[in-house]
């Protein structure tokens, strides 16, 4: 059902957005800006998800072998610096389309 809807949501975003990308001039600013908007706020909504699940996952496996903490908070460590990478991406990619208005 959960995927059900997120499809019907990005049909649904696309079928909105898709006049303006056809449109020119003042449209063309819009699309950038709600394209600026979206992206990032898309991206860091899902980077938190990801960095949440990473965490708890990590937690989970602290929790059920202590001794492997050490094993375990190193690649924990490196995989929500890559998360958090993509989410400053995203952000570099808004202030150039930012720009562009």
């Amino acid at each position: 059902m959960k995927r059900k809807s997120l499809f019907i949501l990005g049909i649904l975003l696309l079928v909105v957005a898709s006049p303006l990308y056809a449109a020119t001039g003042e449209l063309t600013n819009l699309g950038l800006a709600l394209g600026a908007g979206l992206g990032i706020g898309i991206a860091a909504g899902i980077g938190g998800i990801g960095q949440g699940l990473a965490v708890a996952s990590a937690m989970e496996g602290i929790a059920r072998n202590p001794s492997a903490a050490d094993r375990i908070f190193t690649p924990m460590i490196v995989g929500l610096a890559l998360i958090e990478s993509l989410v400053i991406y995203a952000l570099v990619i808004a202030f150039i389309l930012q720009g562009k208005i």
